[in-house]
């Protein structure tokens, strides 16, 4: 492919908007434009790109058994209700009508429709397991659309959904699509960790982030050297401190006045966070719940609104604060409380002798403890972890905390959509059962996004072999030599007709503007042929990272052969049949 023949806009400086790296180098090297708040257009060496990591996931998908299908992006509102999303799915949805007036959704992921397809199709258990996977494009009304493509209003998605007689199936199946997302992370060449994380509006039993390690990641993972990961939002943890078990000593009301945070009253008192239970009122779909955990620990609302199985988890306001308490927020405590539901953390009950809000304005009790002086009708991890907390599985390290952005999601749906849906099979004992389902999502695009975040320098991006737009560009002096401009063309013959992705810069540029533009747009090889080169039978080879002393001088047979080694596509009878009878 000639540089002159196609579209590649290169600019020396990105947008002012453009806020990520990512963002900047992709306009900068002419792979997308931005059309409006959230909406990008691909252009041709941005599609490659594209193409290129949706080959890598088809070949896994593919190799899991999966079938290809395509689905509509208009879904019906009425599929929407059965499942009770939506409304659960908020303003992200986009919504629409047609002539008719009938309520329709752009989608934004498409397990409802995929459902309602296996429920007329499916009757028995011997069409089971089945798993079916698209490539579409997604919509989501993103409040506040940033990070170029990262979040984006539309985007390419791969979605799979599978289909299985019982739990037992599913669980081996979902091991089996973990395995594929790690080598689609591997073969795409990123730094990535798997991450136990929340269901969310997806909803399912269980489910795992892989996140790509970066310091612009909009989500925090937590992780461990022996194989532990979790999203924050999601982590556990063992207590890294307890208090010491203490002779319990009578309670005593203290005055605080004006001290209303754990950092004031422990101030005011001299004793330590660790020492303190703060107790929050929040409202679960409306419904007001009392939250305890120790002092110097945050509560995951994530958590709590999974543990409570509510669409909405929300901090209560001042009126039902008092109605509860007694007392204004910043007094209020877990003693004496009635008619409400009291959930404590587990990092609570540990406590001896803990310091609480009085439920009385201006008033704290000291020496509160579990059991004789307050009950919790439900005891749980609903905390936030903290740097200093000790992994879960290994229970021996402390956690790690990093940035991360969020390109694949896999879930255990169980029958939540298909009881909704009613997709029932019949079993070998011909008695209607439901379809148990799982899914997996995969943010295309986002892929490329966060290998730009992973993989660039100050000249531009880095591509990792396999999902470069073009593996090799070629680099004439000056093409319209004819011993050049033929050198060129045989190098191009040599390993585009092997399979690789070439690009001859053929335009009427200085040598300088054609390097930057190569290093810009980031092609792991670049091969330079000028007159002066060829006088002595050498071409230049060039990684994208080596510097100025690591180029190769090699004849062009030499060259050929080095780039085809390195992708594993030699062929020596080709190269030395068009070099031996062309120039040697």
């Amino acid at each position: 492919m000639l540089f002159s023949k196609m579209l590649i806009p290169t600019l020396r400086e990105a947008p002012q908007d453009a806020d990520i790296i990512s963002a900047k180098l992709m306009i900068r090297a002419g792979m997308i434009r931005k059309l409006a708040s959230g909406f990008y257009e691909f252009l041709p060496l941005g599609l490659k790109a594209l193409k290129k990591v949706e080959n890598i996931i088809r070949e896994e998908m593919n190799n899991a058994n999966g079938q290809e299908i395509s689905l509509p992006l208009v879904l019906p509102k009425d599929l929407w209700l059965k499942t009770g999303r939506w409304n659960v799915y908020g303003k992200e949805l986009f919504r629409l009508k047609d002539r008719k007036e009938s309520e329709f959704c752009l989608a934004p992921t498409a397990e409802e429709v995929v459902t309602e397809l296996i429920s007329k199709e499916v009757k028995s258990y011997k069409q089971l397991p089945l798993m079916l996977y698209q490539f579409g494009t997604k919509f989501r009304d993103e409040i506040r659309p940033r990070f170029g493509i990262m979040r984006s209003k539309e985007f390419l998605m791969k979605d799979a959904y599978s289909f299985h007689v019982d739990e037992s199936d599913l669980d081996t199946y979902y091991k089996r699509m973990y395995d594929a997302y790690v080598n689609i992370c591997n073969r795409c060449g990123f730094k990535f960790r798997p991450a136990e994380a929340a269901s969310g509006a997806i909803g399912g039993s269980q489910s795992c982030e892989f996140m790509a390690l970066a310091d612009t990641g909009e989500e925090e993972i937590t992780w461990c050297n022996c194989g532990y990961g979790a999203n924050s939002e999601k982590a556990e943890s063992v207590i890294a401190t307890f208090s010491p078990k203490e002779d319990l000593l009578n309670m005593e009301e203290v005055s605080t006045p004006d001290a209303c945070t754990v950092s004031d009253v422990s101030k005011f008192l001299g004793m330590s966070y660790e020492k303190f239970i703060k107790t929050m009122i929040y409202l679960a779909d409306g419904i007001p719940v009392v939250v305890l955990i120790r002092g110097d620990y945050d509560i995951n609302e994530i958590k709590l609104q999974s543990l409570l199985e509510a669409n909405e988890v929300t901090l209560a306001d001042e009126g039902t604060v008092i109605s509860i308490t007694k007392s204004p927020k910043g007094f209020a405590g877990p003693v004496g409380l009635k008619d409400v539901k009291v959930i404590a953390d587990l990092s609570v009950i540990e406590i001896s002798n803990a310091v609480t809000g009085a439920n009385k304005k201006d008033f704290h009790i000291k020496n509160v403890n579990y059991k004789r002086d307050y009950k919790a009708d439900i005891i749980a991890d609903v905390r936030k972890v903290k740097k200093g907390d000790i992994c879960p599985k290994c229970k021996k390290e402390s956690l790690q905390f990093s940035r991360g952005i969020e390109i694949g999601h896999i879930f255990k749906l169980g029958t939540k959509y298909s009881k909704a849906l009613n997709a029932v099979y019949l079993d070998v004992q011909g008695k209607d059962n439901l379809v148990v389902m799982g899914c997996y999502g995969i943010g295309v695009t986002r892929i490329l996004a966060a290998t730009i975040e992973q993989s660039h320098d100050d000249n531009g991006i880095i591509w990792p072999d396999n999902i470069a737009p073009f593996e090799v560009v070629i680099v004439p002096i000056n093409y319209t030599d004819k011993q050049t401009k033929e050198v060129t063309d045989v190098i191009y013959k040599g390993l585009s007709c092997k399979g690789l992705d070439v690009l001859i810069d053929d335009r009427d540029e200085r040598a300088g503007i054609k390097f930057k533009d190569a290093d810009l747009i980031g092609t792991p090889y670049r091969i330079v042929v000028s007159q002066k080169g060829l006088l002595n039978n050498t071409v230049e080879l060039k990684h994208r990272t080596s510097d100025k002393n690591a180029i190769k001088l090699l004849n062009p047979q030499d060259a050929i052969n080095e780039i085809l080694r390195i992708y594993n596509k030699i062929d020596n009878k080709f190269i030395e049949a068009n070099f031996n009878e062309r120039f040697f």
